[in-house]
């Protein structure tokens, strides 16, 4: 008999009882421990009514928008078994194919139901949607740890999630579960009071101190939801802990922006909301992110017209610039009935006017995304809030350093500045990923953008913003040489994050109240970068934009101008194609560097004029050029680079014995360098090329079976 395992009327099978609305499992009417992941495997398996359950639909039921392993499932699978102990065979495995519920599962009769213990919790007016994975494990860990932090940063769902854990626990504790808002407090002595008041407590005139609550509490085995600790953090920490100390059976889940700090205490993180890459553009994989569903749920609330098909993509976008922050998610998704994807979509650089209009019963600071951030901003220390500002500068991630470099001064030193960090990371302003040599922090989007707008009010935004560009200009010319001694993933590694403070930094340099000689020096320093992550037209636009700015009154700087007519000359080389450009760039490349007597940069603008040539079909020339190459570069590492160059073009003049004698002196000279910075300086890797050109000369010689290996 197949039976709704969505429907609030309790399962039975056997002597089992299953109760999906309090998400319990009951022998004899006596509760089962079950985690929640189990019990979603159970619920899957009751659901397929005797059939048979692949194990990949029971992976994508238990963690949607996760990938994991085979052997989690195995492991959930021995936990429901052991919960089945009076029947293991229940759960019976079908070789190579998934797993099957034996038994015959019936909607229970009326009198099968329980009474709730009490709560005053609300019933949700909405679903919680992209919460699957987090909702588990929290409630998997409330019987681990007694007292389990949510933290995260405002508007993330702390609460949401926090009230939709109390749910599905209610039915474990029997004196019940109860929500203490201490949003609305302004006074930290009033949280015993309050905790007191919720609980229904009946307490002498002054005698509310929390040892007093606690032990007026007594054993009673019940789950207290703190929510919103942190403007009142240490009184609700005293709280807890004398509540805690005081009675084993009692449990607490607290909701802040920072972690108490307790001895006891389990810190949950709250993620933002899944949101698809940039690079997914199926449509049914975009909308199976915790994000873009909930976008689209509430944009049918605001609009039962309102329709994703064929704006999927664009509501990504919007979700991915949104941090995947539920609160900015629904306050965005409630203007579409106005404005449209495409009008909101234009209107996010706007984003604190745009994104108001919250529910009217929420607390003031969820009713506008400004308000949220303003919440946080206003309980910072003023010295958190003058480096969280300045921290605004940054675009993407940044290192410890740069952040110290930049925000020091101006009445902060460095290790206020280093001090502040570590509070914004505790107060989930700020995140640190500490899984790199050297650890990152980043401001979500939404949060710089707010930093960027009270860094222009305190009228600072130039002085940062110089700093800023600056270190990146220093940096990068720190970097520059390091390429040609480092192994490029490792080079790569340090520098391939950089990309969005590089972008910022640039187009704060050219803008109106920019410094172009910063500007400049950085475009050139960045090529490296550029040419490592394949980006050649950014690099070509962003080096033809800083040949613009030159200021070409002033004394020349020939090094300068010359590294980036040679910058110019390689993007042009794979963004236009053979043409004048080409020649121009790597002719003045060459006349500067044989001005001031760089050598490097003579042989990179000989190697450029002789590729262009080549695509030219002009071979004659580039045989001059390639014994010109070889001349200059003497008995250095770079001699092998001429033969090939000259292997190369006699190939196509159709003097392949001429050819092969100049490959096979490359490929018995030539030696990898282990920075592999030729694939830098000559674009390839020159082994690798110069054997290709001799599989062809040797199938033209006659020798199809040398060309073979």
């Amino acid at each position: 008999m197949k039976v709704d395992v969505q429907a609030a009327a309790p399962i039975v099978f056997g002597r089992f009882t299953v109760i999906p609305l309090r998400r319990e499992l009951l022998f004899d009417g006596q509760a089962v421990e079950l985690g929640g992941r189990a019990f979603d495997v159970l619920l899957a398996l009751i659901e397929a009514d005797g059939a048979v359950v692949g194990k990949e639909a029971l992976i994508a039921r238990v963690w949607p928008d996760r990938v994991v392993e085979e052997n989690n499932l195995q492991v959930q699978i021995a936990a429901l078994r052991r919960a089945l102990a009076d029947d293991r065979d229940l759960i019976r495995t079908i070789a190579g194919r998934g797993y099957r519920f034996a038994a015959e599962p019936r909607p229970a009769a009326p009198s099968a139901t329980t009474t709730l213990p009490p709560t005053n919790l609300q019933q949700p007016i909405s679903d919680l949607i992209g919460r699957e994975s987090e909702l588990a494990t929290v409630t998997d860990r409330v019987f681990q740890h007694r007292l389990i932090t949510l933290t995260g940063a405002g508007g993330i769902g702390k609460t949401r999630l926090a009230l939709e854990v109390a749910r599905r626990l209610q039915p474990r504790f029997t004196d019940g579960v109860w929500v203490v808002e201490l949003g609305p407090l302004s006074d930290p002595e009033l949280v015993s009071v309050t905790v007191a008041t919720t609980l229904g407590l009946t307490l002498a005139s002054g005698a509310h101190s929390a040892e007093r609550v606690a032990a007026a509490v007594g054993t009673k085995r019940m789950l207290l939801i703190l929510d919103n600790c942190e403007h009142v953090i240490e009184a609700a920490t005293r709280m807890t802990e004398a509540l805690l100390s005081a009675n084993a059976a009692a449990c607490v889940l607290a909701t802040s922006r920072e972690p108490m700090r307790s001895q006891s205490e389990h810190i949950y993180q709250v993620p933002s909301l899944g949101v698809p890459d940039a690079e997914d553009e199926a449509a049914e994989a975009l909308m199976r992110h915790g994000a873009v569903q909930l976008f689209v749920e509430r944009a049918k609330a605001a609009d039962p017209h309102f329709s994703p098909v064929r704006r999927e993509a664009m509501i990504a976008a919007i979700c991915r610039r949104l941090d995947g922050i539920p609160l900015a998610i629904e306050l965005a998704a409630a203007r579409t009935a106005a404005l449209g994807i495409d009008g909101l979509a234009a209107r996010l650089d706007d984003r604190f006017r745009l994104l108001t209009g919250g529910h009217r019963t929420a607390l003031p600071r969820h009713q506008t995304l400004r308000a949220t951030l303003d919440w946080s901003h206003d309980l910072l220390p003023d010295a958190e809030r003058v480096v969280l500002r300045r921290l605004g500068v940054f675009a993407g991630s940044f290192s410890l350093d740069a952040a110290m470099t930049v925000a020091t001064g101006l009445s902060l030193s460095a290790a206020d500045v280093v001090d502040a960090i570590t509070h914004l990371v505790n107060k989930s302003l700020l995140t640190a990923d500490i899984g790199h040599t050297v650890a990152q922090y980043r401001l979500l989007e939404t949060m710089r953008a707010y930093a960027i707008e009270k860094l222009s009010e305190h009228g600072e935004l130039r002085t940062f913003s110089h700093r800023h560009a600056a270190y990146f200009r220093d940096l990068f010319e720190e970097a520059e040489p390091e390429w040609e001694r480092r192994p490029s993933t490792e080079w790569l590694a340090l520098q391939g994050r950089q990309i969005g403070n590089v972008r910022a930094a640039l187009d704060w340099a050219f803008g109106a109240d920019g410094d172009t000689d910063i500007g400049i020096t950085l475009t050139v320093a960045a090529v490296p970068l550029w040419t490592h992550l394949s980006l050649m037209d950014e690099c070509r636009g962003r080096v033809e934009r800083a040949m613009a700015a030159q200021n070409t009154g002033t004394i020349p700087d020939y090094h300068r101008d010359m590294r980036i007519y040679a910058a110019l000359g390689a993007a042009l080389l794979y963004t236009k194609g053979p043409g004048p450009e080409i020649e121009a760039a790597w002719t003045r490349t060459l006349e500067i560097a044989e001005r001031i007597g760089a050598r490097d940069y003579q042989l990179r603008a000989l190697w450029g004029l002789w590729f262009d040539r080549m695509n030219n079909g002009v071979v004659r020339e580039s045989i001059a050029l390639a014994e010109r190459f070889c001349r200059i570069a003497g008995d250095s590492v770079d001699q092998p680079v001429g033969d090939r160059m000259l292997g190369l073009s006699l190939h196509y003049l159709g003097d392949q014995n001429g050819a092969q004698r100049h490959l096979d002196r490359m490929l018995g000279r030539y030696v990898a360098p282990r920075q592999r910075s030729h694939i830098i300086r000559f674009q390839f890797d020159q082994r690798l090329t110069a054997h290709v050109t001799l599989a062809k000369v040797r199938w033209l010689q006659g020798f199809p079976d040398q060309a073979m290996r």
